[in-house]
Order: structure tokens, then sequence, then C-alpha cells
């Protein structure tokens, strides 16, 4: 072969590594209009394209090889009814009328007499006062709020998630390395190969019977890394044959922020 074809042949190749790179991405973000954002994850075991919106955009599952352009295409032929489900999840703006009424967090908003934003907790709730003359409408505005509940999140879930998960542990007889909080909304926890634990502050939202599915379903990574068999008889023997429904329950459950 001459060195000009294998110069030409190079970077062919070149091309289609980077083509195949661009269709076998496991997570591809793009920016979007209505939703935000548009998620696209890779699965190996998806056949078909599925769409689901969360607070956080539109998430989109695709198999395989699966080309964007195709993906696009699909998104714009079920945009109209995706639009309808966005507005039931889509982030709640933040006001005087914004309040948050959890089981385990309680958190809203107040008019307060200083010209800056403060916070103030107590062991009932937290209560962010606003400057008298805020405009809610501004951008700014609203990501400082949602920043401040995030903290308040995280440091609500900090003191209260740690002792749970050790209380569960010791009770079944569970043995993780540490455990740390996440500002996550895609994931309400996580376990590694190591025994380490996340666990997502939005968990102070869920009713107690889901935020303990969530931390057993973890504490069971400890044993089985997998979703097999043995993973579900183990989750299943924890909560009383009650694993799947749990898991369904989680999955439609909605956040009020």
């Amino acid at each position: 072969m001459s060195k000009k074809r294998q110069h030409v042949f190079k970077i062919r190749l070149r091309i289609f590594s980077f083509s195949l790179h661009v269709i076998m991405a496991t997570k591809r973000v793009i920016p979007d209009k209505d939703f935000g954002q548009i998620i696209i994850r890779t699965r190996t075991t998806a056949r078909n394209i599925s769409m689901r919106t969360k607070p956080d955009g539109l998430h989109v599952t695709v198999p395989p090889y699966s080309l964007t352009s195709r993906v696009l295409k699909a998104i714009e032929e079920f945009r109209p009814r995706l639009l309808e489900n966005w507005q039931k999840v889509a982030p709640q703006a933040f006001d005087l009328d914004f309040r948050i009424d959890a089981p385990c967090f309680h958190l809203h908003l107040e008019q307060g007499k200083l010209s800056r934003f403060m916070v103030r907790t107590t062991d009932e709730e937290i209560t962010i006062l606003c400057p008298p003359k805020v405009d809610f409408t501004q951008k700014p505005v609203q990501e400082l709020l949602h920043n401040a509940i995030v903290r308040a999140l995280k440091k609500s879930a900090q003191a209260y998630l740690p002792p749970l998960l050790n209380e569960l542990a010791e009770h079944y007889g569970f043995r993780y390395k540490k455990v740390k909080i996440t500002g996550s909304k895609s994931r309400w926890g996580s376990c590694s190969a190591t025994g380490s634990i996340n666990l997502s502050c939005y968990l102070m939202l869920l009713p107690p019977h889901l935020m303990d599915y969530v931390l057993l379903h973890e504490l069971t990574h400890t044993r089985e890394m997998n979703h097999g068999p043995k993973f579900w008889e183990i989750l299943n023997d924890l909560t009383e044959g009650q694993a799947h429904k749990l898991r369904a329950e989680l999955r439609n459950f909605r956040t009020s922020f």
C-alpha cells in the first residue's frame, strides 16, 4: 500500500472510530428550549427508545448504536404529550407561597424586614426570610433560593440519614465502609464495590417507608452488587416481600422540589 493510500486509510479509520464513539456514547446531554435539557443514555439491554420527564429535564433511554438525529426525531413526534407530562413535574417557581411539608423536612419562605436573605432554623422547621421588595421573577433570585434550599436539605440529610443508615445496618447485620450525602436528583442512592454508600439529600422529601427502602436497597448492595435474583431475595426478606412494590412506588414518586 502506498504512503498516500495508507494516510487516507488512517483518516477514514479515525473518522469511523469517532463516529462509533458518538453513536455508542453512554450519555449525551442536549440543551432544549422546552425541557431545559435532554439527557440521552445508552443501555445495552434496551430494545426501544423510552422517554421520561423529570424535574431536571427529559430523560431518554436508547439501544446501542442509536443515532442522535433519529432519537431527536422520535422526541419531536411525542413532544406535545411529553410537554403535558413535563408541566406536572417541572420545577416550581419560588415565591412566598412556596413550602415543603415532607414528613422529615419542613421549609417555607417568609417576608423579612432586612434587605438581604436570611435563614432561620428551629427543631420543627426551616424558614427563608426574603427582603421586602425582592423580585421573584428574576433568575438570580430563583437560583439563590434554589441553592439555599439545597443547602438546607443537605444539612438536614447529613444530620438525619447517616444515623438512620447505621441503625438499619446494625439491626440487619450489614457492614459498609462510609456514607456520603450528595445533591443528586437523578439517583436516590448508590453503593460502590468497596462498600461506600452515597445518599441523595432529596431522600428527605420521601415518606419514611420509601426512605427506609432506599437505604435497605443500598445496604443490600454491600452483599450483592447486581440486581440479580439473590439481591431481590435479600431485599424481599428485609421488606416483608414488598421490595418490587416499593420500587414501583418510588419510581412514581414526585418530589415537591
